[in-house]
C-alpha cells in the first residue's frame, strides 16, 4: 500500500515549485537545505514519480510535478484553514453552543445575553431548546446540550448546579378580579377559587404543590395545562387563578391579567446553570456563561 504524503512534504514541494530554488525554498519553510531535499525525495518515493528535473543551474517541474501542484496547493490551503478554524474554536470565537432550558428562562433570561454575546462572538451559533425540567436534565447528561438553565435537580446524578437567580411566585388573576386590587395575597386564596395549574411534570407545578402541602392546603386543580401560555389564557378567560413564577409571566399575555405577590411562605424557585459533572465546557459555552452571569 502506497504511503500517504504528509503536509510537511507537500509544503516542501510547494516551496521548491514556486521558487525553483532549493536554498530559497529551505529558507521559506525554515529548514536546512538537506532536510528540504529529504522531504522532496520522500514525496517522490511515496508517489513513485520524479517531481523535479534539477541540475546545478535550474529546477523545473516534471509533468507529474505539474499535476501535483494544484492538488498540493488545495490540500495545504485546506489544512491551514482547518487549523485556523480549530484555533478559533479553542479560543471560543467559533463553534456552536447547545443550550437546554426551561421555557421561562428561554424567554426572560437568555435573549438579552445572546444579543450581548453575539456582538463579540459573531461566528458562534447558539441552539436554544426550551423543554421541561425532566428533559433538561436528560439533554445535559447525554451531551446533546452543553449546559442548561433550570431548577436544581432533585438528585445530583452526575450533574452540577450553580444558582443564578431566585424566581418569586405570584398569584395571577384577571384584571377584573377583586384580588387584582390587593397588594399581596396568601397562598390560602388558591383554595378559595378554581385553580388553573401547570402540568404535573412542570417544575412550577411541583413547587406549588409542595408549598400548598406545607401550608396544609389540600387543593385539587379545577383545570390543568402543560403549556404555561395556555394557563394564562384560561385565567384571562375567568376560569380561575394560578400560582406562577415571575419569569414565566414572559410567556403569558398579561394585557388582561394582574400578578399579585404571594404572602405566607416566601416561595421562589431557584434557577441556575446545570452542567455535567467532570465535563469541561467548550470555550464558547464558557464565554457565554460569563456574559449570562453579568447580565443576570
Amino acid at each position: 500500500m502506497r504511503s500517504t504524503l504528509t503536509v510537511h512534504e507537500l509544503e516542501a514541494f510547494l516551496a521548491v515549485a514556486e521558487l525553483r530554488n532549493f536554498r530559497l525554498a529551505a529558507e521559506r519553510v525554515h529548514v536546512s537545505q538537506p532536510a528540504l531535499s529529504r522531504s522532496v525525495q520522500s514525496a517522490e518515493h511515496k508517489l513513485d514519480a520524479r517531481l523535479f528535473d534539477r541540475n546545478t543551474r535550474r529546477v523545473e517541474l516534471t509533468r507529474e510535478g505539474e499535476e501535483l501542484l494544484p492538488i498540493a496547493r488545495r490540500i495545504v490551503g485546506e489544512f491551514h484553514d482547518s487549523l485556523s478554524d480549530l484555533s478559533e474554536f479553542v479560543a471560543g470565537r467559533r463553534g456552536r453552543i447547545a443550550i437546554a432550558c426551561l421555557p421561562s428562562a428561554a424567554a426572560a433570561l437568555l435573549p438579552r445575553a445572546m444579543s450581548v454575546f453575539q456582538d463579540t462572538h459573531p461566528r458562534v451559533t447558539i441552539a436554544l431548546e426550551p423543554v421541561s425540567a425532566e428533559f433538561v436534565r436528560t439533554r445535559v447528561l447525554d451531551g446533546s446540550a452543553d449546559f442548561a438553565i433550570s431548577v436544581a435537580p432533585p438528585r445530583q446524578d452526575g450533574l452540577a448546579f450553580e444558582p443564578l437567580i431566585s424566581d418569586e411566585f405570584v398569584c395571577v388573576c384577571s384584571r377584573g378580579d377583586p384580588l387584582a386590587s390587593r397588594r399581596r395575597v396568601s397562598w390560602s386564596v388558591l383554595a378559595e377559587r378554581p385553580l388553573v395549574a401547570s402540568g404535573p411534570a412542570s417544575s412550577i407545578r411541583q413547587i406549588a404543590d409542595r408549598v400548598m402541602a406545607q401550608c396544609g392546603l389540600a387543593i385539587q386543580a379545577r383545570y390543568e395545562c402543560a403549556n404555561i401560555s395556555v394557563v394564562g389564557a384560561m385565567v384571562s378567560a375567568g376560569l380561575g387563578i394560578a400560582a406562577i413564577p415571575r419569569l414565566a409571566l414572559r410567556l403569558i399575555d398579561m394585557s388582561a391579567l394582574a400578578a399579585i405577590p404571594l404572602a405566607g411562605p416566601g416561595v421562589s424557585r431557584e434557577m441556575g446553570i446545570l452542567t455535567r459533572g467532570g465535563r469541561s465546557l467548550p470555550a464558547a459555552a464558557a464565554s457565554f456563561l460569563d456574559v449570562l452571569r453579568r447580565q443576570v
